[in-house]
């Protein structure tokens, strides 16, 4: 008779998982558009993996500036906030672990229940 293998659950170290995103300043945003404005052809592709930057983000901070000015280069957030905080998500997570060992325990119950049946 073979042992069924336990049951191993690996949890992620939310330290690792976590990825920062980066964050600048007005007065980088604005050097970067002054720099890549003097950039003569070629050089664009240069300044942006010098400063490990994508295209996309140069273009956003060219239309924030050229539609709001200096100001328009400190407002830009990325993506929505969350609607739910770090303990609310932990709450959330905790709750969907405590109801599948409910239904877990459930299903033991009814095993031993029906095993107390047959040796009667």
């Amino acid at each position: 008779m073979m042992m069924p293998k336990p049951e191993t659950k690996i949890i992620p170290n939310p330290a690792v998982e976590k990825r920062d995103r980066h964050v600048f300043s007005t007065e980088y945003r604005l050097s970067i558009i002054q720099q890549a404005d003097a950039c003569k052809h070629g050089e664009l592709g240069v300044l942006l993996r010098r400063e490990k930057l994508y295209s996309n983000q140069l273009a956003q901070w060219r239309r924030e500036f050229a539609e709001y000015g200096v100001a328009g280069l400190s407002k830009s957030q990325s993506g929505p906030k969350s609607s739910h905080t770090t303990d609310q998500k932990r709450i959330e997570q905790l709750e969907k672990e405590n109801l599948r060992l409910r239904k877990q325990l459930e299903v033991k119950e009814s095993c031993i229940s029906l095993q107390k049946k047959l040796w009667l």
